[in-house]
């Protein structure tokens, strides 16, 4: 049985003199069976670049994205419906997403009916109101109301919902909770993984808040400028970071013990390479990391690390790969 999603050497450039690279070479998987990966890195990294990508909105330069082993550019247009009612996203902003002229159930109407999810109107009606209870939300408290009525964290929930109809493989998740409030957040990350569980239904998560990955479970990416930088069970990435930036990463999660001060100043490379730092700012052909890095080597400037499976026997490497020669 082929993965549920491939990504495949993914690379994207925006500019044209001198563009920018937002996705260098970009490779990893989700398997066929339910599961949830979390996409993770500071902005500018390319998160948002590669759910576009996948979702179909952005052509990427090279590379390519599997979904059940089927290209995703295809031009079989019966097989793109498919794709279109199996890959489901949920976007960042629960404010701008909605007609404000309309009301929520609306949202749910044209789902089912461009679909044909339903034969009747009381069909149609019972499934939105199952849909609106798998999200916790109440349906005479949603329906009748217009977005700037509900708050941003039932708006979010009514995303959800509009999946839930859908019965999707996959959901894209796009920083989904960074907008609404701390209270809510926990309710919509709980329901992710319902969907896992209950329905079989997988989540690519991305996001720049490494406690929300905590909290979900699964597998994590950590993305640097474009790159992996590490990738594995989750858990076991945040308690023992191997690549230095991961490290720096999950270091700069606040915690609630007011005797532990936060780090004023970052360890960076030694002062006597600023002047090849600048001069090599344009350089790809190394690691990306190198002038950041307190444990930067020759060989970082000289060549790109490949992402590979530590070889380093002390410590547990179940499922994980980290592109850094401290490794190699």
């Amino acid at each position: 049985m082929p993965d549920l999603l491939t990504v495949e050497n993914l690379r994207q450039l925006f500019g044209g003199r001198n563009p920018t690279q937002a996705v260098d070479d970009v490779s990893f998987r989700l398997p066929a069976e339910p599961a949830i990966v979390s996409l993770v890195g500071e902005s500018g990294s390319g998160k948002s670049t590669i759910a576009r990508i996948i979702l179909g909105l952005l052509k990427p330069t090279a590379g390519r994205v599997l979904y059940q082993g089927v290209d995703i550019l295809t031009p079989d247009r019966k097989w793109n419906r498919r794709f279109r009612s199996e890959v489901q996203a949920v976007f960042q902003d629960p404010y701008s997403v909605y007609n404000p002229v309309y009301k929520a159930e609306r949202v749910l109407k044209l789902v089912i009916r461009k679909f044909g999810l339903a034969k009747t109107k009381a069909d149609a009606q019972e499934q939105m109101e199952e849909a609106l209870r798998a999200v916790d939300l109440r349906p005479e408290e949603v329906l009748d109301r217009h977005p700037h009525q509900l708050s941003g964290g039932q708006r979010q929930r009514l995303m959800l919902a509009r999946v839930y109809l859908m019965r999707p493989r996959l959901i894209v998740a796009d920083e989904p909770v960074s907008m609404i409030d701390a209270g809510m957040r926990a309710s919509f990350l709980n329901i992710l993984g319902d969907f896992r569980d209950r329905h079989g239904i997988s989540t690519l998560f991305i996001t720049h808040d490494l406690s929300t990955a905590m909290y979900l479970g699964g597998e994590i990416i950590v993305l640097y400028q474009g790159r992996i930088m590490e990738q594995g069970e989750t858990q076991t990435v945040m308690r023992s970071p191997l690549h230095p930036y991961a490290q720096l990463l999950i270091s700069s999660i606040p915690t609630p013990d007011p005797r532990r001060r936060w780090r004023e100043d970052l360890s960076a490379a030694p002062l006597a390479e600023i002047s090849a730092i600048v001069a090599d700012r344009a350089n790809r052909h190394r690691c990306l990391f190198a002038d950041r890095c307190p444990q930067v080597m020759d060989r970082c400037w000289e060549a790109r690390p490949a992402l590979l499976a530590p070889k380093d026997p002390g410590a547990s490497h179940a499922r994980r790969e980290v592109a850094c020669y401290l490794y190699d």
